[in-house]
């Protein structure tokens, strides 16, 4: 592996790893997030404060260290390293070494990753989320759609290199909404802006 490849996946996981959720209900005096609902550090569990602004600000600041990630990179690497650092930067999210590895689900930083990475299909992707959480207020749901388009859509737009990207996202994703995907067969996953 080249220095660039090492330094964007370096850059990447650093940057991904920052836990704005976390971060954030501290500052606003709300406590540990991870002490309620999922446990995890993302939007969606900040929501079940009640502090729908911290969710908002949580969200794009997941999903903009993502972006940055893979177009910082993009800049200086080229485009596997771009890639590289994408995925890095939501191995960063998920698996924070400052947290114990244990960090959020990856839902708005792969999406910003995508985003980043090809607009047109991030776009795409986000519409169909945003319909489905419409439709079922289910956040995991929703979440669990897109992985299962994305590197299909992406394939079928012939960039294998774009869809293998979108599979490897998709597949940590999934690989991290096990519980949901139980309670989701159960009939048991709350809806958004449930707390607790």
């Amino acid at each position: 592996m080249s220095t660039g490849l090492i330094l964007a996946a370096a850059l990447g996981y650093l940057l991904g790893s920052v836990p704005y959720g976390l971060l954030l209900t501290k500052a606003a005096g709300l406590g540990d997030v991870r002490a309620i609902g999922s446990g995890s550090i993302g939007a969606t569990n900040v929501l079940r404060t009640g502090n729908k602004k911290l969710a908002a600000a949580t969200l794009v600041l997941d999903a903009a260290k993502g972006a940055v990630a893979l177009l910082l990179a993009r800049w200086i690497w080229g485009e596997d390293a771009a890639l590289l650092a994408g995925f890095a930067a939501l191995l960063g999210h998920t698996f924070p070494v400052w947290l114990g590895f244990r960090g959020g689900k990856g839902v708005a930083t792969g999406a910003g990753v995508i985003l980043a990475a090809q607009p047109g299909l991030g776009l795409l992707l986000l519409g169909v989320w945003l319909a489905m959480a419409v439709l079922t207020r289910i956040s995991s749901l929703s979440a669990l759609t897109v992985c299962a388009l994305a590197p299909v859509v992406a394939a079928l737009s012939g960039d294998w290199r774009l869809a293998g990207f979108c599979l490897g996202v998709a597949l940590l994703i999934t690989i991290r909404h096990h519980a949901n995907i139980r309670r989701l067969i159960a009939g048991t996953e709350p809806r958004i802006g449930r707390r607790g």
